[in-house]
Order: C-alpha cells, then sequence, then structure tokens
C-alpha cells in the first residue's frame, strides 16, 4: 500500500473505537473524496489544534481565550460541590446528564501501576489545594468502578481526611468495571442523585 495512506490507516487506527479495518475504510474514503472530506477534515484538525486547550483550573476543554472555563466562571454554579473525574471528556458526559450544578476537577488519569500512573502523574495535589482555598463542602468522586478506580478514591480519601468535606462516589448506577465515558445520561442521572458518602466531617474535628 501506498506510504502516505498507510501513514493515514495507522494514524486512524490509533483513535478510540477506530480498528485496522474501519481505519481503511475511513482513510480511502477521505482520499477519494480529497475537497469535501480531506481537506475539510484538514482544517477542523489545525483549528483544534491551535484553538483547543485545557482550562487551567477544572481541565475540561475550552480555548486559548476562555481560559478558565465557562463550568470555571459561570455564577450560577455552586462553588461548594466539587465533582472529580479521571478525564476532561467524563466532564461533558455528566454535564450531558444535567443531573450536576457544582464546579469540576479532572485528574487526569487514575492510579495505574501497570502504566505507570502515581500520584505524581494526576492533579491530585491540586485538588486538595481547591477543596482548602475554594471553601468546598462536598467532593463526589466520579472514577471507575474497576480496581484503579477504587485504588484512586481511597488515596484521595486519605489525602482529604481531616479537611472536614463530606466526600462521596456516584451511587451504583454504573456497571462494574465500567467508567463514565460509557454511561448514558440517565444512568448518570440516577448515580449523582443517588451518591453514597465514603466519609463526612468527623465529630471531633
Amino acid at each position: 500500500m501506498l506510504e502516505p495512506l498507510d501513514n493515514l490507516i495507522h494514524a486512524l487506527s490509533r483513535l478510540p473505537g477506530f480498528g485496522r479495518r474501519s481505519s481503511e475504510r475511513a482513510a480511502l474514503a477521505l482520499v477519494r473524496r480529497p475537497e469535501t472530506l480531506l481537506d475539510t477534515l484538514v482544517r477542523a484538525l489545525q483549528e483544534a489544534r491551535e484553538g483547543v486547550c485545557l482550562c487551567s483550573k477544572c481541565g475540561a476543554f475550552t480555548t486559548h481565550d476562555a481560559d478558565p472555563c465557562a463550568l470555571c466562571t459561570r455564577a450560577d454554579r455552586d462553588d461548594r460541590l466539587l465533582c472529580v473525574v479521571e478525564d476532561p471528556a467524563d466532564i461533558h458526559t455528566i454535564e450531558s446528564a444535567g443531573a450536576f450544578r457544582g464546579r469540576y476537577h479532572a485528574l487526569m488519569g487514575k492510579l495505574s501501576p501497570g502504566r505507570q500512573t502515581g500520584v505524581g502523574e494526576l492533579r491530585i495535589n491540586a485538588l486538595a489545594q481547591r477543596v482548602r482555598a475554594e471553601g468546598v463542602h462536598e467532593v463526589l468522586l466520579a472514577l471507575s468502578t474497576d480496581l484503579e478506580g477504587d485504588a484512586t478514591a481511597g488515596f484521595i480519601a486519605e489525602r482529604l481526611r481531616g479537611s472536614g468535606v463530606r466526600l462521596t462516589r456516584l451511587a451504583f448506577g454504573l456497571p462494574c468495571g465500567s467508567g463514565v465515558a460509557y454511561a448514558d445520561p440517565l444512568t448518570l442521572r440516577r448515580a449523582v442523585q443517588g451518591r453514597q458518602t465514603i466519609e463526612g466531617p468527623s465529630d471531633h474535628d
């Protein structure tokens, strides 16, 4: 196969949901209609590359001219409630459910020895600083229900121990071993509304 076409197929195959065969079909469709498909895609990719960034405060997707993002600056959001997610895409997923009106904090992953993702690679220290500085009353952990998600939740609970913040997790609306990105809006709405307490303010604090 031609090297430029093979490179395009390889690049597409690295995207989530794209296997070798689906990447080949997409690549062939693009080069078959360069003016209507390929050129449009190139322009959109370039615009995204130059314009999209991560919010410096919460980690959500935003643009360089809107940083911090609207979710961090809008006055109608509840500053006392902070939802912690693994990935910026999870913020969009929870927002689409329409059941959460607080602020967000993306960790940029979860603790994973296999992927060599430790505390230093995650935004856990920034989370602790936000809890102290912003007067947060409740931290909702919207993390995956797998072993790595549980380990991350446990570490955060220990990190925030003694802070006086109420710590909760999504209720069991999420299937075991799954994550926010794969849940439908109704499941997410029920999970947010039925969240459970992990640790609350201590009577001795």
